[in-house]
């Protein structure tokens, strides 16, 4: 987030102090909260004290936020000041990413059972502090006692950068508001149709080529992360806490790899041409383990999606291929699912020799995988019976169905662009309300889901304005229905309507619904599926 000045803040947050008593501002809403009297005081005279050397990542991270925010460079020391802000680990303070927060006059002490949740304690001081008020060029920070833990493990956003191109500072103000709202799987889809988005050293032309055009411009000049921009990005987000799954979409939505590559094309359909990969030939399998060799080392996750979704859009053309033909002879399959889950297997052994685990959307849930390697992103809220399958099968499941997840549907009956589903559309409340228990099947799985992901795809955007109107302010009813057990959607609203005031103070163009005519809906009609 770009740089906060006090004069900025003083003005705007002064009137929340005074309600900082009825309810704790923070989003998400944390297990336990407990509001006592007077103020921790920010100045330069604060200093940040460090128990153990582990946390020094943590510390320059919390330095620079401060930096950012308030332009006070905070000393890291290992003794107390005047006014302390100490960093301890302390395994009776939170298990995994939960933490315990405590704001006195005299000093603040953020600790966790390990770095992740000292990233959280971290990640709620800074809301906290935004919500203090100026006196003599010193910040006051209400005092609060604050112990957390969160709901999922993996609370994630998935960002489209194949169908329109961000580029660095875009991706960082992303992963910062990630970090503020305690969101913690970057879902980085960088290839499919449009273009290919990540350097492959050993084919250069999958950038070069595959990297021209967009969802709305199939000339646009080629656009793309080189394997530098990747580790500085995945460098980025790890000292938020955030983890980087990368897409490498296989064996659909191939044609930006197979106009670079043509020699691996599988064929198409007239309205999705070069569509997928060619699973009849033995080169497609080398070429594709070659990529993932170079996407494994740099990302330092062990996790790699190979999408794996809506291949019948254009694999029409196997049922003519010679190879694909002597494929199902030697095998045995007999349609072009099976020739599909067989693709999905052979690359998922590849992932698990590259010591990763596989991630895939929910139509690789009939592949034979290895449960215990193996992610199923469940994205069709319309078909149930496939979690289900999942879930019998062993896999688990991150849950990111379109309704309420994917933030490239509408969120206001007004609204034109973007999609609806019978009539249905994904508004502030519809996100916040979801509730994974809901759904077949689930509470008896309960434990082999692992969070809930938004998904924000970009056929309908083509400037970083309108990614902002699809991500603000869903982003934080995403992230309190991650994170909090105790949900009450009349509450998360009052808490919400400070954090527009974050929003405008980071020029961001949101969808105010107080306001709807101050960012209007912007963006072009998507013409790829309704």
């Amino acid at each position: 987030m770009k740089k906060m000045l006090l004069l900025v803040l003083a003005g705007v947050l002064a009137m929340y102090a005074a309600n900082a008593q009825e309810t704790c501002p923070l989003i998400p809403k944390p297990a336990q909260a407990k509001l006592s009297s007077g103020a921790f005081i920010l100045s330069k005279e604060t200093v940040i004290q460090l128990q153990g050397k582990s946390l020094y990542s943590q510390g320059k991270y919390l330095q620079q936020q401060l930096l950012n925010l308030y332009g006070a460079m905070l000393p890291i020391v290992t003794k107390p000041g005047k006014h302390t802000i100490l960093l301890r680990e302390d395994k009776n303070a939170g298990n995994g990413e939960g933490y315990t927060l405590n704001i006195s006059p005299g000093a603040v002490s953020i600790m966790a059972g390990d770095t992740a949740g000292i990233i959280n304690g971290i990640a709620s001081f800074i809301q906290l502090s935004v919500f203090g008020t100026f006196s003599d060029r010193q910040l006051m920070i209400s005092c609060w006692q604050i112990k957390d833990q969160p709901k999922y493990a993996w609370r994630g956003v998935l960002l489209d950068e194949s169908r329109f191109f961000f580029g660095k500072s875009k991706v960082k103000s992303v992963l910062d508001w990630m970090a503020f709202y305690k969101l913690n799987r970057f879902h980085w889809h960088l290839t499919d149709a449009p273009g290919w988005r990540i350097e492959i050293k050993q084919y250069p032309l999958l950038t070069t080529v595959g990297g021209i055009g967009n969802h709305n411009n199939s000339k646009a000049p080629a656009a793309f992360y080189t394997q530098e921009d990747i580790r500085e990005i995945v460098a980025y987000a790890a000292q938020r806490g955030i983890t980087v799954i990368p897409e490498i979409d296989m064996p659909g939505h191939a044609s930006a790899a197979n106009r670079a590559y043509p020699e691996f094309d599988g064929g198409g359909s007239e309205k999705f041409p070069q569509f997928t990969f060619n699973p009849g030939k033995e080169g497609t399998y080398q070429y594709l383990a070659n990529i993932l060799k170079e996407v494994r080392k740099l990302f330092p996750s062990g996790i790699i999606h190979l999408g794996g979704d809506e291949v019948t859009f254009g694999n029409a053309g196997w049922d003519k291929d010679p190879g694909v033909i002597n494929l199902k002879t030697k095998y045995g399959l007999t349609d072009r699912k099976q020739v599909e889950d067989y693709f999905i297997q052979r690359m998922a052994d590849t992932v698990i020799k590259l010591r990763s685990k596989v991630m895939a959307w929910d139509e690789a849930a009939s592949a034979s995988l290895s449960p215990a390697s193996t992610i199923i992103t469940w994205w069709r809220h319309d078909k149930p019976e496939t979690l289900n399958m999942a879930l019998d099968k062993g896999y688990k499941v991150v849950l990111c169905p379109r309704i309420p997840f994917y933030l490239d549907f509408v969120q206001d009956s007004s609204h034109k662009i973007g999609r609806r589903w019978a009539g249905k559309f994904n508004d502030l409340q519809t996100v916040y309300n979801f509730d994974a228990n809901s759904l077949p099947g689930v509470s008896a799985h309960a434990s082999q889901v692992l969070g809930v992901q938004a998904c924000v795809w970009t056929e309908t955007v083509q400037n970083p304005e309108r990614l902002d109107f699809l991500l603000f302010p869903r982003i934080a009813a995403v992230a309190e229905t991650a994170w909090s057990t105790d949900k009450d959607f009349t509450d998360f609203e009052k808490r919400l309507q400070g954090h527009l005031d974050f929003y405008d103070r980071d020029n961001l163009y949101y969808y105010d619904a107080r306001k709807p005519q101050r960012h209007k809906e912007s963006g072009v009609t998507s013409s790829y599926l309704d």
